[in-house]
């Protein structure tokens, strides 16, 4: 069990269908994670676990040292959750926060011999996103297919049934290295001053339920009307 005394980061992200939360070191090191499906009931579930995770931890929020919060892209109603959850934690405890891309850290989380690999997401029912690594996510509408260089590879990450056997093998290894990710990322922003302004930190929406309007400094993917 750790010391209670000891600093800590914490890291949350609610942009796939599985909820990832982490603790780690200021320098770093991840120490402890957890996950589960999202469902719809991050409302319910988001903040009661992150306490229950802390405490099996033995971690106290007073030593706790940054929030790092995956920003998306993914759906409205994890990130709306995974945003609010982690900016009401950092305001109440007077921390630094620091947003960082899940499609950023997913690539980041992949072991280095799966190569040249680029994410695909999906974005509502029929269309997908392509993301690579320090690019602008890219909508592919409908059946689109995504346009690989040459030696590139696809990582597929909540697309069973609509992706190939070893994009979703490459996808389930870039889930289970997320949260390590998150923490070695937020970690080294943290440490240069790279922190957000609550204000302004904004998830980056695949799709929006319809009659709802994205906010300045989102990016929503849905071709829904609105």
């Amino acid at each position: 069990m750790h010391d209670g005394r000891r600093r800590a980061i914490l890291a949350i992200d609610t942009a796939t269908t599985r909820v990832v939360v982490a603790t780690g070191a200021p320098g770093g090191q991840v120490d402890g994670i957890t996950t589960w499906a999202a469902g719809y009931r991050h409302g319910e579930t988001l903040l009661a676990t992150i306490g229950r995770f802390l405490g099996e931890q033995n971690i106290r929020r007073s030593r706790l040292t940054g929030i790092v919060v995956g920003t998306g892209p993914g759906a409205f109603t994890g990130l709306r959750v995974g945003l609010a959850t982690a900016k009401g934690l950092a305001h109440g405890l007077g921390l630094p926060i620091v947003g960082v891309s899940t499609a950023e850290a997913l690539l980041a989380g992949l072991p280095a011999d799966d190569g040249d690999c680029v994410l695909i997401l999906p974005a509502g029912p029929s269309d997908r996103i392509l993301v690579r690594r320090g690019g602008r996510p890219e909508l592919l509408p409908g059946g689109r297919e995504a346009q690989l260089a040459a030696g590139e590879r696809l990582v597929a990450v909540d697309l069973e049934g609509r992706a190939a056997d070893e994009a979703l093998e490459r996808g389930e290894r870039a889930r289970a290295g997320l949260g390590p990710a998150l923490i070695r990322i937020g970690a080294e922003r943290l440490r240069s001053g790279e922190v957000d302004d609550l204000a302004g930190l904004v998830p980056e929406y695949v799709s929006l339920p319809r009659g709802v309007t994205g906010q300045t400094g989102e990016v929503a993917w849905s071709r829904d009307p609105r």
